[in-house]
């Protein structure tokens, strides 16, 4: 009897296995139409590839016509000392999206993307875990009262890939925690805008995104490189792999799903500023970046960020190469 039990089970787990890898892996996906692209940008990462990150960011409103904007809000920049704020950079960014009345995802929280993903300023390093997040939970109050009357705010997001260990952070983000941060914010925002929460778009089903947040983002990544075992790595998952997920996100949550990281940029063992040219075209170049935005519109996916526009610029304006820049342009004035 217990041998039979041991068959029957193992028969209905590599059922399951063949059942789900069909649905995830077989198939097409009814392209969305239309599109919205839009792209993401942090000053800081600008900065560091030696470009005039104001004029990058104008560029992108001006010459790219980017009308859907997803901004990172770093907490060592906005909070350099102790209950000393310098809102300055970050206003700057917000009332140029206003003027020209750009649909902006505003990242808040401790962990707002670009390496090490976990921006503290120096004076909360020392802090304990317990004080740190409430240093976090204030900062993301002055943060939401600061911005929460701008219209070109259409959604908050909470922590960037919050349930997903990378990077260099002071402590591992837990449900709890998050749903404090997410609670905090429509507390606080009378007009109760969504709160997006990101996962990474290969490995998890984006379950913990979905229970947390009003609408889940996904990255999506084609060639990467894995430090762990010293090489480069192609996702091998066709377009539809990301259509079934939302497509389970969408049933059972009711919750919609967007790209809120269409990779548009190099990805090498070192970070991009400390990368060879030479290095950097063997994940990014304007042939494979087409190639991803033939891929992203065969995913089902209706809205997508593309992550790189600080490097487009520095290709444009340091490289004299603006080819990538130029293939971009098509995408946002259309």
């Amino acid at each position: 009897m217990i041998k039979k039990i041991i068959k029957i089970i193992t028969f209905a787990l590599l059922a399951f296995v063949l059942i789900s890898g069909c649905y995830l892996f077989v198939g097409s996906a009814k392209p969305a139409s239309p599109i919205a692209w839009g792209a993401a940008f942090s000053q800081k990462h600008s900065r560091d590839m030696g470009v005039d990150w104001k004029e990058n960011y104008l560029a992108l409103l001006d010459d790219l016509s980017v009308k859907h904007l997803r901004i990172a809000s770093h907490w060592d920049l906005l909070e350099p000392r102790k209950d000393h704020y310098n809102f300055d950079d970050l206003d700057w960014q917000i009332q140029e999206a206003e003027k020209r009345s750009v649909k902006t995802i505003l990242i808040i929280g401790i962990k707002t993307s670009r390496w090490p993903e976990c921006h503290i300023p120096n004076w909360a390093t020392v802090l304990e875990e317990e004080q740190m997040k409430e240093r976090v939970l204030n900062i993301v109050q002055e943060v939401v009262l600061r911005y929460k009357d701008y219209q070109t705010i259409s959604v908050w997001q909470v922590e960037n890939e919050p349930f997903f260990a990378f990077g260099e952070c002071p402590f591992e983000m837990d449900e709890e925690f998050v749903k404090k941060e997410i609670a905090l914010v429509k507390s606080l925002d009378p007009n109760n805008r969504p709160i997006l929460i990101t996962e990474s778009g290969e490995l998890p089903f984006w379950i913990k995104a979905a229970k947390t947040g009003d609408v889940v983002g996904t990255t999506m990544y084609r060639v990467v490189w894995m430090g762990e075992l010293g090489t480069y790595f192609h996702w091998p998952f066709p377009p539809v792999f990301y259509d079934r997920k939302a497509k389970i996100i969408e049933l059972f949550f009711n919750k919609k799903v967007i790209c809120s990281e269409l990779q548009a940029e190099p990805w090498g063992p070192a970070l991009l500023y400390n990368l060879p040219l030479e290095e950097q075209k063997r994940t990014m170049d304007l042939e494979k970046f087409r190639d991803n935005i033939e891929y992203a519109k065969k995913t089902g996916l209706d809205e997508f960020y593309l992550w790189g526009s600080e490097w487009w610029y520095w290709m444009k304006e340091t490289q004299g190469d603006p080819r990538i820049w130029d293939e971009a342009k098509k995408l946002f004035i259309n």
